[in-house]
């Protein structure tokens, strides 16, 4: 079973036109149940995965939301939240590839909500357990302090927790074990305080003696690097150049949980992974691919095993 916690979901709208400019009708419209934690779980659940998610919802948008997630295949418990739910819009022009994203704050989050919100998390965890994600940036009126305490409190009921953010909220959780942390370089180089151009195999292994976990930092076009303390892999996959990376990240996550949620390596995660964050750049909508091809891309993944980093 794979799970989510999302505080900061959204209506994902992705619009494809001929050009960033003057009146345009989309070619293609695509709305998605969104956010990074409910991306991750829909690209899971495409996947084959059995997947839940307990959500802060509200308003028309958030009647969308989870009318969407619904429908693709995540058991969704709907928190009521204080204000509607936010929208996110992508706009891609189709003859260019340039893309512009406009992303609404994550609306405020009241206490009695967020209790409400952990509370339900934590009786599933400790129901079900599996793996528990933790993705995105927090609204507001949330304490950064707060995902740290939730990876806790959700390996205490007996989840593994992986986690995916940026900035004091993911250096609290890192701090508190999560089994799994997947970055992309830029917020992996501001956890640790190092360049951007650090070498992929000393991000992983930095995030990884803080952790004690699973550690992957994706790296865009240049694949990703991963660590489980023993080794560091070199993760890549050619060929394959989408137009739509919006959600890439978050189906590389969805990926690599459903096969750790099965047994299987380190290796094999990240290669379904990648497979997945490559099918979901194929088309238009975050976190929206077509699972017989990230099934069939895990065969062209190039994984490999590089020397430790010289501490």
């Amino acid at each position: 079973m794979i799970s989510a916690l999302a505080l900061s979901p959204s209506l994902d709208v992705t619009y494809v036109v001929d050009a960033l400019e003057g009146i345009q009708r989309p070619r293609e419209v695509r709305r998605v149940g969104g956010g990074k934690a409910l991306n991750a779980v829909r690209a899971a659940a495409s996947l084959g995965a059995r997947t839940t998610a307990v959500a802060v919802l509200a308003g028309g948008s958030g009647e969308d939301v989870a009318a969407g997630a619904r429908a693709d295949g995540v058991d969704l418990r709907v928190v009521p939240g204080e204000h509607p739910t936010r929208t996110c819009v992508s706009v891609l022009a189709a003859e260019t590839g340039a893309l512009t994203e406009i992303y609404e704050r994550a609306v405020p989050v009241g206490p009695d909500t967020l209790d409400r919100a952990v509370g339900l998390a934590l009786d599933l965890a400790a129901h079900h357990g599996g793996w528990w994600l933790l993705s995105g940036g927090l609204p507001g009126t949330i304490a950064p302090s707060v995902v740290g305490a939730v990876v806790g409190r959700l390996r205490a009921a007996g989840a593994r927790v992986a986690v995916d953010s940026h900035g004091p909220a993911l250096a609290g959780a890192v701090g508190e074990g999560p089994d799994l942390v997947k970055v992309n370089r830029v917020e992996a180089a501001e956890l640790l305080g190092v360049p951007e151009d650090t070498p992929g195999p000393a991000l992983v292994t930095g995030i990884r003696d803080r952790s004690g976990g699973l550690v992957v930092v994706t790296d865009g076009a240049e694949g990703a690097w991963a660590s489980d303390g023993t080794s560091v892999l070199r993760v890549r996959l050619g060929g394959h150049v989408g137009r739509f990376p919006v959600g890439s990240g978050d189906s590389f996550l969805g990926g690599m949980l459903v096969a750790l949620d099965t047994g299987a390596s380190l290796a094999a995660a990240v290669a379904l992974g990648a497979a997945a964050g490559t099918a979901n750049a194929q088309v238009p909508g975050a976190a929206v691919l077509d699972a017989d091809l990230a099934r069939r891309l895990v065969g062209e993944v190039e994984v490999e095993a590089v020397a430790l980093p010289v501490s």
